[in-house]
């Protein structure tokens, strides 16, 4: 078994009854201060230092009200086991918030740890869908969660700071509905790539 530290002993303490927060991935920086903080690296903000499927493989069965991920899933090989991990550890009705970047973000193949791609349908396949219009197969997995939400996210980084402030203006005309989600990634991806894909589930 690969080693996990659990710096302020977290693991043995997880309850049903209480309410916790994961975040995975989280980095040098939490973006929810009251989280706990997973990543591989041994930062100073990390509560849980190690593997992500070392780490929730010994996290208690529905003990998690929440799931929070930034730029992390991209970064796993297995998405499917990983899907099913969360689905055990999160807690009937909780949540799972994951960010990831778009496939036509010109910057995800500059990045040589990234392994997994995403667009708007990709966790369609492992979740009911009564969002899209376009419907995906399930493979005959068991379904565990529910799409609550998907948004498209346009930005460009510093010192690009015009660009920056037309592509918000995309974003906004891009996510005014469904059909225009859809119809921006069939037709218009390459034209004016998304940055990044958000994504909003349920546990069933």
């Amino acid at each position: 078994m690969l080693e996990i530290i659990d710096k302020n002993n977290i693991i043995p303490r997880l309850s049903p009854e209480e309410t916790h927060i994961l975040e995975l991935g989280c980095g040098d920086r939490k973006r929810l201060p009251n989280s706990i903080g997973v990543d591989q690296i041994n930062y100073q903000c990390v509560d849980i230092v190690g593997d992500v499927f070392a780490v929730l493989s010994q996290i208690p069965d529905q003990s998690i009200s929440a799931v929070y991920s930034n730029h992390f899933f991209e970064h796993v090989d297995n998405l499917s086991l990983l899907v099913d991990e969360l689905a055990r550890i999160i807690k009937p009705e909780g949540q799972l918030n994951v960010t990831v970047p778009h496939f036509s973000n010109p910057y995800f193949y500059s990045d040589a740890t990234h392994r997994t791609f995403f667009g708007l349908y990709t966790f369609c396949y492992f979740a009911k869908n009564n969002l899209l219009q376009r419907k995906t197969p399930t493979y005959n997995r068991d379904i565990q969660f529910e799409l609550s939400d998907v948004r498209l996210g346009f930005k460009s980084a510093p010192p690009f700071y015009v660009r920056h402030g037309i592509k918000l203006l995309l974003e906004q005309v891009f996510n005014l509905n469904t059909y225009m989600k859809e119809f921006y990634e069939e037709n218009l991806c390459y034209l004016f790539p998304c940055y990044e894909v958000k994504y909003s589930l349920k546990r069933l």
